[in-house]
């Protein structure tokens, strides 16, 4: 049966048990976000996947959330993939990952399920996870919030085929006895001459835009739960690098019944940098926190 290392402990997280529980509980917030308390069922997420320093306090705002709100036996994480170019979904089916926090179970029986009816744009690929960082990041948040729940990791790249998966996955969840969220793994506009992206030029004001103006348009079709245009609109104008995941996400949240997704964080890793280390910088990279319920 096989078992995943972690791959980025130790570089996007700490690499210790004692180590990553301080770090989790820097992140997560003590008290429900204002703007969910009257929600009674969250559905989905959306969550980034940079290195904890920068984007740790905005996933723990998601997670927070989900934790006070909605019991969960498993959580379905649909993850962006950057260690190769592939016109599938890669389903890690069986077994278990390892962080430092110990080892987590995937739902194999759900795993199957989904790959079952899925067959035509998802496979069963262990190997392909080990070294992706997208869903890796999220698994000790929930290791730490949640108790013997269990995990289905499935990458899934930008093709319009995402929204079919998603519905299919709505389906099942909709069917099932267990208690299941889904999240999606994106990070949002990477701007800048490291990312070869300087559309509005360099500086405070590209910056801006970066944020205001690309990473917007993103989580305003997002929350507006319009899965149709999530990928040809990140493809179009470079704003996320998990658009598959979150389209898939977004089909699935609108099937199951939600109205609209709730915005809870939005920041830059240009803005972090500046508020927490005090330096200034050329590129960014956007993080937004987002529900549906």
């Amino acid at each position: 049966m096989a078992t995943r290392s972690p791959a980025v402990a130790g570089r996007f997280y700490e690499g210790t048990e004692k180590g990553c529980v301080e770090q989790l509980e820097q992140l997560i917030p003590k008290m429900l976000p204002a703007s969910v308390e009257n929600n009674s069922h969250i559905i989905a997420g959306v969550v980034p996947h940079a290195g904890w320093a920068f984007s740790g306090d905005v996933a723990g705002k998601v997670f927070r959330t989900i934790k006070d709100i909605q019991p969960v036996d498993t959580f379905i994480i649909l993850g962006a993939i950057h260690v190769m170019h592939t016109q599938m979904g890669h389903l890690y089916d069986q077994g278990q990952w390892e962080t430092p926090l110990g080892s987590i179970e995937i739902d194999s029986e759900l795993s199957a399920e989904i790959l079952a009816k899925t067959s035509q744009w998802v496979k069963a690929d262990c190997g392909v996870h080990d070294r992706e960082h997208s869903i890796e990041v999220e698994v000790p948040f929930i290791q730490h919030l949640f108790e013997e729940v269990k995990i289905v990791p499935l990458m899934l790249p930008a093709i319009p085929a995402a929204v079919s998966v998603g519905e299919v996955i709505a389906d099942i969840i909709h069917t099932s006895d267990k208690k299941i969220v889904l999240l999606a793994s994106t990070d949002l506009t990477h701007y800048g001459p490291s990312y070869g992206f300087t559309h509005m030029g360099t500086g405070g004001e590209a910056l801006r835009w970066a944020k205001e103006t690309n990473d917007q348009y993103f989580i305003d079709l997002t929350i507006s739960m319009q899965a149709d245009q999530i990928v040809e609109t990140a493809q179009m104008y470079n704003n996320a690098c998990g658009a598959g995941a979150v389209a898939a996400t977004v089909a699935a949240a609108k099937k199951l019944g939600a109205q609209q997704g709730t915005l809870l964080a939005h920041t830059t890793s240009a803005e972090v940098l500046a508020e927490k280390y005090h330096q200034a910088t050329h590129d960014s990279v956007g993080y937004a926190g987002i529900v549906f319920s």
